[in-house]
């Protein structure tokens, strides 16, 4: 007889989990997945693509409507779970609808941080996590708003970039003195900032949003310094927090996520989490590759496979930033004991730079060419020696003469 296992959310990290059961021992698990936003699972990285109008929205699902019934799964969106009785073994939904486990999955994911400044609440304020969110903002962009956009990190970036690309109006808003600096340092995230500006898009740093303008609805943004920002809406792009009420409610153990071991078990027997929501080893993550890494991990862990451990990876992020190549990982900023290799051609647009430690690399930043970041990545991860080819390691792979064990 098959184990009832149950998934609370339908993100990325569920899907892939339901994936890799499937594929392991489709005839284990009698598997139910409930989301509280309708619909289909789908490509959250996609959205700012879906914003600034490159994509279908049709192309957003992570498997067709067919995929879940025909591989025995039971789907149920638009619904909050109210509680979870660990004891019972149950999850309770609305309506008193109950549903009993055997194993019981957390994959809540996260929300965006809504800042607590006057006039957050005022109609046209809003934030960029999902779907419904997307459709707002088109909406604003079309209508040829004037948007400030509050966070200059990814979310508020790609929001930026996509409502610009739509015909509104922005302004990028950021506290620190650079963009994204947790990912870049202070000529790559320069040239991210002209390529913003390039589209229009008005950029200010060091600044701290202090009020938002508006009776009855957002008229400005008003900084700290008394400077005052026209606009018709306010998008709130500073940061996410773990969705882990209801498993701290239900008596798990929760620091800032819901803390899971190396198996990603959690405090409660036959209960685990991954993604967004989870806290492994003191860290949570907010990037898809861990979020999919521990999935994997944990279909093989609820397969049988007791040796399955979740080992967290050397951070690393590889995108497009308003339509400009990005990539870094590790140690990107270097400190006592270091040394630097750059190259830096800014007429060309090209930037890159290492941080080399006991001989191998610590970290990278690459812009406007990141070809060769999947090689850098595992030079790096299985801290290969780059004596050898060091003179041409910023020219990338086919300039260097390393072992051919060490290709992408």
């Amino acid at each position: 007889m098959k184990e009832p296992l149950v998934i609370i959310g339908n993100g990325m990290a569920a899907a892939r989990l339901v994936e890799g059961i499937v594929a392991l021992d489709p005839h284990r698990y009698t598997i139910t997945v409930i989301g509280d936003e309708p619909g289909l699972a789908y490509n959250r990285i996609m959205l700012s693509t879906l914003l600034a109008g490159s994509m279908d929205k049709e192309a957003l699902p992570l498997q067709p409507a067919a995929w879940w019934p025909g591989n025995g799964v039971k789907l149920i969106s638009g619904a909050a779970v109210k509680s979870v009785d660990c004891e019972k073994r149950i999850v309770r939904l609305p309506g008193r609808r109950r549903l009993t486990y055997s194993k019981l999955v957390f994959a809540t994911g996260s929300r965006a941080l809504r800042l607590p400044i006057p006039g957050a609440d005022l109609p046209g304020v809003s934030v960029f996590r999902t779907l419904a969110d997307t459709r707002q903002l088109i909406s604003l962009a079309e209508a040829q708003a004037g948007v400030a956009v509050i966070g200059g990190g990814l979310l508020g970036i790609e929001a930026a970039y996509g409502l610009a690309r739509r015909g509104a109006r922005v302004t990028l808003v950021h506290l620190m003195d650079r963009l994204m600096e947790r990912q870049l340092d202070v000529t790559a995230a320069a040239m991210v900032k002209t390529s913003l500006e390039r589209q229009g898009i008005e950029v200010i740093l060091e600044a701290q949003s202090q009020t938002i303008l508006g009776d009855d609805k957002v008229q400005g943004l008003r900084l700290a310094d008394g400077r005052a920002i026209e606009a018709d809406a306010v998008v709130m792009a500073a940061g996410i927090r773990p969705n882990a009420e209801l498993a701290k409610d239900a008596g798990l153990a929760v620091n800032r996520g819901i803390v899971a071991n190396e198996h990603l078990q959690t405090s409660a027997e036959g209960i685990y989490a991954i993604g967004e929501c989870a806290e492994i080893a003191g860290q949570c993550c907010g990037l898809v590759e861990p979020a999919y890494a521990q999935a994997a991990v944990l279909a093989r862990h609820l397969c049988g496979d007791a040796r399955a451990r979740y080992v967290a990876a050397l951070p690393a992020t590889h995108l497009k930033v308003s339509g400009l190549p990005v990539f870094s990982a590790g140690d990107f900023l270097g400190g006592e004991g270091t040394r630097q290799i750059l190259l830096n051609d800014p007429g060309a647009g090209l930037y890159r730079k290492f941080i080399v430690s006991g001989g191998s690399i610590a970290g990278a930043v690459l812009v406007g060419d990141t070809g060769d970041a999947a090689w850098y990545l595992k030079l790096m991860r299985e801290r290969t020696p780059i004596a050898p080819f060091r003179s041409g390691l910023a020219f990338g792979e086919t300039f260097c003469s390393a072992p051919s064990d060490s290709a992408a």
